[in-house]
């Protein structure tokens, strides 16, 4: 190489070395991170569609993270698949939808992480504000906040217009109590000329989780089954007991709703096809209802006999204890956009789900969905007569102590007495173990 050659080089070498040097430097890379994402599937309707496309708006506005979605099956499925596999030792996911009232059995594992950091940083009480008191009541104790309000519900009273008219009843609105839905469901209850019943007045389920449904006439006659503390149940009063006894009556004595046990999953069916005249269902199964029926829906609240009452229900989502320090930080924005107002609206208008955040009602798809469907006004107005679901430690058993007590009564095996007495000794034997 002449010396001219090499000159030129050099200076090529040299004049390139300082543009690297002036220029900005690469952003990094930002590492990806998958999340795992369990929910539970509780109402009909295209669920997976929607959570979908949640995920997918989700990934495009956070590019550098992935949501793995598994459907879980349903809410006793998902806890009982999450804590399987802490006591396994195995990963479990970084999110999940789970019920409001397993918070203290899930804290009682160990199994959840509080959200108190993440809330702080949000913007602390100026961000819980905005979410409905009475749901997010079910996220907080022992002085933390474990969880926000995802597909919260209470039970509805469905009710069939076009019956309602045919049997002279006012179809503008539903019964006021106890009294008024029996006498209705009477009216409604229609006959073959060979004595078999071809429209129901009324179904109740009383399979899955019978506390439930149960709880609305308990609620709607001016008490509740719920202590002041998670150590704490009160199944065994006389309130208690004439709630459970006019529950039974419907089948037994008024003959207005199918004697035994009644399907949570074939309520819907049965009032779209006409074979119930009024059900007692999710409020999260609006949209399906109001999609499939051939008649004018009409929704109303469930009842006691003092009035409307109901318990809250539904899921809230949670952080699982244990994931990795991104994949927290990660989890948390997705928490964010799961419940922020607009994707809430969006979930109550496809499904009937009450909005956990009280400005998803002031959205514009929110106020043109009320405008159109009237219908879906009425779960979140109704939230005034709503009670608390029943909660406490190892919860399952708790639930399911009462559950009994309802089946064995439908099923004409026990008296309400007799059979309240036995769950509050049941419930009060689990719950000894967590007295101070």
């Amino acid at each position: 190489m002449n010396k001219k050659t090499l000159l030129v080089v050099l200076t090529l070498f040299v004049v390139s070395a300082l543009l690297a040097a002036c220029a900005p430097a690469a952003a990094p890379t930002p590492s990806s991170v998958t999340l795992t994402f369990y929910y539970p599937v509780a109402v009909p309707g295209p669920i997976t569609q929607i959570i979908d496309g949640y995920i997918t708006k989700f990934e495009q506005q956070n590019p550098s993270i992935k949501v793995n979605a598994v459907l879980s099956g349903g809410y006793p499925d998902t806890l009982t698949k999450i804590e399987t596999t802490i006591k396994g030792g195995g990963t479990p996911p970084d999110v999940a939808v789970m019920l409001s009232t397993d918070l203290y059995s899930l804290v009682d594992s160990n199994a959840i992480q509080p959200l108190d950091d993440y809330v702080n940083a949000a913007g602390g009480s100026s961000y819980t504000s905005d979410f409905y008191p009475a749901f997010l009541a079910n996220s907080n104790y022992q002085g933390h906040i474990w969880s926000l309000p995802f597909q919260r519900s209470t039970p509805v009273l469905y009710y069939n217009k076009d019956l309602f008219t045919a049997a002279g009843l006012d179809p503008s609105h539903g019964p006021a109590n106890y009294q008024e839905m029996a006498a209705d469901a009477q009216k409604l209850t229609k006959t073959d000329a060979s004595g078999n019943t071809t429209t129901w007045g009324l179904e109740i389920s009383s399979d899955g989780i019978p506390y439930w449904l149960f709880q609305s006439f308990v609620i709607g006659g001016g008490t509740n089954v719920v202590g002041s503390a998670p150590n704490q149940v009160t199944f065994d009063t006389p309130q208690v007991a004439q709630a459970l006894q006019d529950f039974a009556d419907l089948s037994a004595k008024d003959k207005v709703m199918p004697t035994g046990i009644l399907q949570w999953a074939n309520m819907p069916n049965d009032f779209v096809n006409g074979k119930a005249a009024m059900i007692w269902h999710s409020s999260g199964s609006l949209a399906n209802i109001l999609k499939q029926a051939k008649f004018n829906v009409g929704v109303s609240y469930t009842v006691g006999e003092k009035g409307y009452g109901a318990p809250t229900g539904g899921g809230n989502i949670y952080m699982l204890k244990g994931i990795p320090a991104d994949h927290q930080a990660a989890a948390w924005k997705f928490i964010q956009f799961m419940t922020s107002a607009d994707i809430q609206a969006d979930w109550s208008i496809n499904t009937g789900y009450i909005p956990g955040r009280k400005s998803s009602m002031d959205t514009q798809a929110m106020k043109d969905y009320i405008a159109k469907t009237p219908q879906a006004g009425v779960a979140p107005q109704g939230l005034q007569y709503a009670g608390a679901e029943l909660a406490a430690h190892d919860n399952a058993q708790i639930q399911k102590a009462l559950g009994d007590a309802v089946q064995a009564v439908l099923t004409g095996k026990s008296t309400p007495a007799d059979a309240l007495k036995a769950a509050q000794q049941q419930a009060d034997q689990i719950l000894s173990a967590f007295k101070n």
